[in-house]
């Protein structure tokens, strides 16, 4: 990682709730959630939380280096409903080598929708995929 990220630096990512972002959305070629409102699904919102925490890293990466979530303890308090826009806020809460937490929040304008804590793991992507290449062979999938 390139020097410059510190803890308490903070950023902000926004995207507008669509349709395929919602509850019923999910899983909805298995039938998994039919009745469900359509409101926006914690997995998608955890899954900006984490695309916020990879826009605040992306400057810092050194070439071939990327980041995976490793640990997200969040809670999901409020619905957002699809054409509202939700804003994730992060802060670099601690670097711990190639580890790096953030604090995640989450508003969509009305309400703090979600809020907590969200690990990422720095990654040599060349190193990662040759792990990816072993265990495809072991599981007998073709690549």
């Amino acid at each position: 990682m390139k020097p410059g990220l510190k803890p308490g630096d903070r950023a902000r990512f926004s995207m507008a709730v669509q349709g395929q972002d919602t509850v019923r959305a999910l899983f909805a070629d298995r039938g998994a959630f039919p009745e469900m409102p359509a409101v926006f699904a914690t997995a998608k919102m955890i899954g900006l939380m984490e695309w916020a925490c990879v826009e605040q890293l992306r400057p810092h990466y050194e070439p071939g280096e990327d980041s995976l979530g490793v640990h997200v303890d969040v809670d999901h308090t409020a619905p957002t409903l699809p054409g509202q826009v939700v804003t994730v806020e992060t802060e670099i809460e601690e670097i711990d080598g190639r580890f790096i937490w953030f604090r995640v929040e989450a508003h969509d304008g009305i309400d703090r929708i979600g809020a907590g804590r969200h690990r990422r793991a720095l990654i040599q992507t060349a190193k990662f995929n040759d792990r990816l290449a072993a265990k495809r062979a072991t599981a007998g999938l073709e690549g």
